[in-house]
């Protein structure tokens, strides 16, 4: 079998037009740098011509493997189906609409190659965007920067990136995850990443995907895999912390309503009734909530115990 050196992957979703061009011009590129390569086409479930423009394109350019979905999945689904297929040395994933220039590719792979990184992320510092998409991504990524600590990526929705095979293989990419997968790597103990500013080009054909809900899924996706790469594994370590510390916060407020009860019946004063105080009320939400955090983070521990893939690593080198 001939050894491939770059794996393209294209997520696609009513693309057609822009097809043609895309294919013609990478194949001119790989040419050029005499690489051995592959295109993944992956349709996302397309409502237009897509697909019959990817079987006509398959006779044209060998080198085009084209993957259909039966529905609509999302780029996620796309991309990690594009990442199982893959068997170049270095994947690269760009978008279909053009806007993404197959002329970096010969200097992403590069980067990986001799420079030895595990993952380039585009960066499209000149934008042809409106303001509407350019100042949510910028708040974007800026979320992102703080949560993930990766402090020297400004655009990690960029569709333009290069990985090592062993990172693609190794990421699990998933619901809408495919705008963190520096996160997802750096998790996986993939450290070197870095960046290169990139052409971003005007779109030629057809209309952006972007919308308001993508923005808002997007941030709600970062919360999520922030707290699952942290606590997945020790869920009880979350908690159960605040589960304790709740249930504490209770407890002494209990101590302290008997306490002050007890002291004014010592006096000769007349206490008010304890359940006749709003702390009382304070200190059996906190208890209750307590217990029910410690519940939480102990079921989560038996689904864990239970996850066959709960002693899953990555494995970097053996030495027999």
């Amino acid at each position: 079998m001939q050894k491939i050196d770059i794996s393209i992957v294209i997520p696609l979703y009513n693309e057609e037009e822009s097809l043609p061009e895309l294919a013609e011009w990478i194949h001119k590129v790989m040419l050029s740098n005499q690489f051995q390569y592959e295109m993944i086409m992956v349709d996302d479930g397309s409502t237009d011509n897509s697909w019959q423009v990817i079987t006509g394109l398959k006779t044209i350019f060998p080198a085009i493997k084209g993957i259909k979905f039966q529905r609509n999945y999302g780029k996620s689904a796309a991309l990690h189906t594009g990442f199982q297929q893959a068997k170049g040395d270095v994947v690269i994933t760009m978008d279909a609409d053009l806007q993404d220039s197959p002329d970096e590719i010969p200097e992403l792979y590069k980067l990986i190659i001799e420079q030895k990184f595990d993952l380039i992320s585009g960066y499209k510092k000149k934008r042809y965007d409106p303001l509407t998409k350019t100042i949510p991504t910028k708040l974007f990524n800026w979320a992102t920067r703080k949560i993930s600590g990766i402090n020297n990526l400004h655009d990690f929705n960029c569709g333009l990136k290069a990985y090592r095979k062993e990172v693609v293989k190794a990421v699990e990419v998933y619901g809408e995850l495919h705008r963190y997968i520096p996160f997802l790597a750096k998790e996986a103990g993939f450290k070197k990443i870095g960046e290169k500013v990139v052409i971003h080009r005007p779109r030629k054909y057809g209309t952006t995907k972007f919308g308001l809900e993508r923005f808002i899924n997007g941030f709600l996706d970062l919360l999520t895999l922030s707290f699952t790469l942290k606590f997945g594994r020790a869920p009880m370590h979350f908690f159960g912390t605040f589960g304790v510390l709740s249930f504490l916060i209770g407890f002494f407020i209990v101590i302290y309503l008997i306490a002050e009860k007890l002291h004014g019946l010592h006096i000769g004063q007349k206490p008010r009734e304890v359940v006749d105080q709003p702390l009382f009320y304070l200190a059996l939400t906190a208890l209750i909530i307590g217990v029910q955090l410690f519940l939480a983070g102990f079921l989560g521990e038996l689904l864990i115990r239970n996850n066959p893939h709960k002693n899953h690593y990555l494995i970097a080198e053996i030495i027999e």
